[in-house]
């Protein structure tokens, strides 16, 4: 497997109009030039404004393959940016097909591990003035995913992708999402997912609530 950056993206949160009133997001961003430092939580002259659904340990990093782009410029009928779905990370040939919660990767100087994949709320279609795109992203299964720090470092575009470790139970976040946009009947795929130690705390709590559901 050969994946890159294609660009990293910061950007701190800003007001933008939404249904006749101003929402605050941090989910416009820019391409950074040269080296960024990622720490534990985030990258420098990053931010999020829901800090309760956003940030955090578990979602330092927001990643988004580039490999969808030309995919939704068809579909939007527009060029599209760097930091089109609020990424922190562009990456090339890396997509949810192929990566695995758990999985730990080497990029520039930093290591990180997917932690959970990417639920985009109404921010998403706000920013492009599609309300259904949040749907369109689920119903495609190019959701992006989330990485959360191992070893600080500092990133940069062109930087390698390298995959240092698999997890074992080789779970996708394809499969992840898959379940929790449309299979949230299955009680043996929840429990799947539960299985992965490394899946975000978040995901845990959500996906325990279903099953207890289930259950009932």
């Amino acid at each position: 497997m050969s994946a890159t950056v294609v660009s990293i993206n910061v950007g701190k949160p800003a007001a933008v109009p939404y249904q006749g009133r101003e929402l605050m997001t941090g989910i416009n961003k820019a391409a950074a030039t040269g080296p960024v430092y990622l720490g534990a939580e985030q990258l420098d002259g990053d931010g999020q404004a829901d800090l309760k659904n956003h940030g955090g340990p578990d979602k330092a990093v927001c990643a988004y393959p580039f490999d969808h782009y030309p995919y939704w410029e068809r579909e939007l009928q527009r060029k599209l940016g760097y930091a089109a779905f609020g990424e922190n990370a562009t990456i090339a040939g890396l997509i949810e097909t192929q990566a695995c919660i758990g999985d730990i990767y080497r990029i520039g100087t930093a290591v990180v591990q997917i932690s959970q994949p990417r639920y985009p709320c109404f921010k998403l279609g706000n920013k492009h003035g599609v309300p259904d795109l949040p749907e369109m992203v689920l119903d495609t299964g190019y959701s992006g995913f989330y990485f959360r720090v191992v070893e600080p470092g500092h990133l940069q575009a062109g930087d390698s992708v390298e995959l240092i470790e698999r997890h074992p139970l080789e779970v996708t976040v394809a499969y992840g999402i898959g379940i929790v946009h449309r299979g949230r009947g299955d009680a043996a795929g929840i429990r799947r997912l539960l299985a992965v130690d490394a899946l975000s705390a978040s995901w845990q709590e959500m996906l325990t609530k279903m099953l207890g559901k289930l259950n009932e």
